[in-house]
C-alpha cells in the first residue's frame, strides 16, 4: 500500500518562499517517478515539476528558475522548494507517485494536497 503524505503549504507574501514535503509510505519510492502538481479554483490540475527514479528533472515554464523539485530516497521524501512566489501559484499542491509499472503492477497515487496561498 503506497500512501502520500504532502505538508509545507501555508500563507506567503509575494516574493517569499515555501518548502513543500511529501513523505511516501511503502518500498517503491526509490524507483518510482515522482511529481507536484497545482491546482487553483476553477481550474484544470496542472504540472508544476517532476523528477525521476534516476533525478533528472522536469519544469512547467511558468516555473523554471523559481522552483526547484528534488528528492531523498532514504528519507522517502520528494520536495518542491518554490522561491519568488507570486499571487498566481496560490493553489492545492499535489504530490503524485508514478505512473510507474513494476512487475505486473501498475502504481499511480496522489497525495490529499497542502494549500499554498500567496499574498499580494
Amino acid at each position: 500500500q503506497v500512501q502520500l503524505v504532502e505538508s509545507g503549504g501555508g500563507l506567503v507574501q509575494a516574493g517569499g518562499s515555501l518548502r513543500l514535503s511529501c513523505v511516501a509510505s511503502g518500498s517503491i519510492f526509490s524507483i518510482s517517478a515522482m511529481g507536484w502538481y497545482r491546482q487553483a479554483p476553477g481550474k484544470q490540475r496542472e504540472l508544476v515539476a517532476a523528477i525521476t527514479s534516476g533525478g533528472g528533472t522536469n519544469y512547467a515554464d511558468s516555473n523554471k528558475g523559481r522552483f526547484t523539485i528534488s528528492r531523498d530516497n532514504a528519507k522517502n521524501t520528494v520536495y518542491l522548494q518554490m522561491n519568488s512566489l507570486k499571487p498566481e501559484d496560490t493553489a492545492v499542491y499535489l504530490c503524485r507517485l508514478g505512473p510507474t509499472v513494476i512487475g505486473l503492477r501498475s502504481y499511480d497515487r496522489w497525495g490529499q494536497g497542502t494549500q499554498v496561498t500567496v499574498s499580494s
